[in-house]
Parts: C-alpha cells; sequence; structure tokens
C-alpha cells in the first residue's frame, strides 16, 4: 500500500465516523457497556480470587515428630519440605514455643502451677501451602517419612476452598464468553446498520473500479477507532470509580475488613486495561470486516 492510500484510508475512516455520527455513537455506546460489565466482573472475580488465595495461605500442616528423633534429622527433613512444589513457607515451633502459645491461649495464669514443660517431645513443623488443593499429595509424602509421628491437616478447609476457587473459575469463565457473545452480537447488528445507509456509496464505488480493499479499508479503520474509543471509556470509568468503591465497602462494612483484602487498582488494571483494549478493536475490525465484505458484491 502506498503512503498517500494509507493516509486516505485513515482520512476516509475519521470522516465516516462524523458523517454517520448517530451510528458511531450507538456503535461505541454498545461497546463501552459490553466493556464495561465485562470490567466489572473480571475486577469482582479477581477480587474474590484473592481473597481465596489469601485464605489459602492460612491453611497449613503441622508435622511432629518420633520422640526419639534428633534435631540434627528434623532439621533435614525441613530443608526437604521447603524445596517441594506444595510448600510455600515452613516454620519450625520448638517444644518450648509450643508451650508458650498453648499457656497464653489456654491456661492463662494457672500455668504457673507446671514446673516442667509437659509438651516435650512435640516440637514441630508448620507447613503453609502454596496451593490449598495440594495438600493431599504433601500429606501423603509426610506419612511417608519414618520419623514423623503424626500429621494434623485441615481435609474440610482445603476441600472448601478448592471448590470455592473452581467454582469462581467456571463462573467467571461462563459470564466472560456470554458477555463477548453479546458484544459481537450487538456490533455487527449496529455495523450492518450503519453500512446498510451506505450501501449506494459502496455499490458506486465498487462500479468506478475500486477493489475491495479500497473499500473495505476506511470502514475497518472506522471499527477500530470506534472499538478504542469504546474500550476506553469503561477503562476510565472503572479507574477512578474502584477506590472510591473499595473505600465506601471498607468503611461500610468495617467488620469484615480483615477478611475483604482488596487488590490495587494497578493490579486490576496490568490485564485488565490490554485486554479491554484488545477486545474492543478485535470487535471493532471483525465486525467492520464481516459486515462490509457481505456488500461488496454488486
Amino acid at each position: 500500500m502506498r503512503i498517500s492510500t494509507l493516509f486516505y484510508t485513515i482520512r476516509q475512516g475519521f470522516r465516516n465516523i462524523f458523517r454517520n455520527k448517530m451510528y458511531s455513537l450507538a456503535s461505541v455506546a454498545t461497546i463501552t457497556a459490553c466493556l464495561f460489565l465485562f470490567g466489572v466482573i473480571y475486577a469482582i472475580v479477581m477480587n474474590l480470587q484473592n481473597m481465596v488465595h489469601t485464605a489459602e495461605e492460612g491453611v497449613s500442616v503441622t508435622v511432629f515428630f518420633q520422640e526419639d528423633t534428633s534435631e540434627e534429622r528434623i532439621k533435614e527433613i525441613g530443608d526437604l519440605l521447603v524445596k517441594r512444589v506444595e510448600v510455600s513457607k515452613v516454620v519450625y515451633v520448638s517444644a518450648d514455643e509450643a508451650w508458650e502459645s498453648f499457656k497464653e491461649d489456654y491456661l492463662g495464669e494457672y500455668a504457673d502451677g507446671f514446673t516442667e514443660n509437659p509438651l516435650e517431645g512435640s516440637q514441630n513443623y508448620e507447613i503453609y501451602l502454596s496451593d490449598v488443593s495440594m495438600q493431599n499429595s504433601l500429606v501423603t509424602y509426610l506419612q511417608s517419612i519414618p520419623e514423623v509421628r503424626k500429621v494434623n491437616q485441615s481435609q474440610v478447609t482445603a476441600d472448601t476452598l478448592t471448590g470455592l476457587n473452581s467454582l469462581i473459575g467456571y463462573i467467571s469463565v461462563g459470564i466472560v464468553v456470554i458477555l463477548l457473545g453479546v458484544s459481537i452480537f450487538l456490533i455487527s447488528n449496529t455495523v450492518t446498520i450503519g453500512i446498510n445507509v451506505r450501501r449506494e456509496e459502496i455499490t458506486i464505488m465498487k462500479y468506478i473500479g475500486a477493489t475491495d480493499f479500497f473499500v473495505r479499508s476506511p470502514f475497518v479503520i472506522e471499527g477500530i477507532i470506534i472499538g478504542l474509543v469504546g474500550a476506553a471509556i469503561p477503562l476510565g470509568i472503572i479507574y477512578f470509580v474502584y477506590n472510591n468503591v473499595v473505600d465506601y465497602v471498607l468503611n461500610r462494612f468495617s467488620i469484615l475488613t480483615s477478611l475483604l483484602d482488596f487488590l490495587p487498582v494497578s493490579v486490576i488494571f496490568d490485564t485488565l486495561l490490554p485486554v479491554s483494549l484488545g477486545i474492543g478493536v478485535g470487535i471493532g475490525f471483525i465486525g467492520s470486516f464481516v459486515t462490509v465484505r457481505k456488500h461488496l458484491r454488486v
């Protein structure tokens, strides 16, 4: 393509937008509405997944050792655990630390009557999981170690969080697919209306010898521009509204502050920004390309 043809195509694309203001506004509004819903749902899903992940980080498996296990062997086992893919962190709790924690939590002032540590030999590792769904794999490995006397796990918690993660994933994928389908349908119809208005213009251009590429290009440029604008508007709205909504929720439900761990808007936009712009441009391009193609046969 010559440079002059390229600039002509771009100019015509912008002119088409302003010559058909109602069609352009309808297309932008359609993309904006769909991508706004997509952005809101994406932000909700990301925050839900983050909250579940935060809860997963608090799930641990506690492993106790046989009384005759040496400190060197316990340390060796700890070094092996740190290297496992299921493990995010390993915390060693000595017998003295376990007793101090038990006294503080359950005995209080009544602990003064104990002259010796009744939890002697109860040193253990608190093993925090990188992925709660891998708890069974880790427990099986721990139980295979001869020096391990007992393994405490929270199977109900692990199953609940794993199921919740899967449920959020399935729901989010389903909603995104539905929204994209609705977006493509609405954009296709809107573009069809706009091009039907200019059917005579396309026919005249074809009769005077214009190539399909020359006829199609301004409409495709128009669709891309409309897609970009339609994506930028909801992104701007979500960016400025997000923090206000988070502040309102935290103030309104302050009792749940410890559970409501919201992601910063910058983290949300790391993925939402390129994805939304890509969807907007893609919808505008595909909608214009496919719809114009139907009217090139004259």
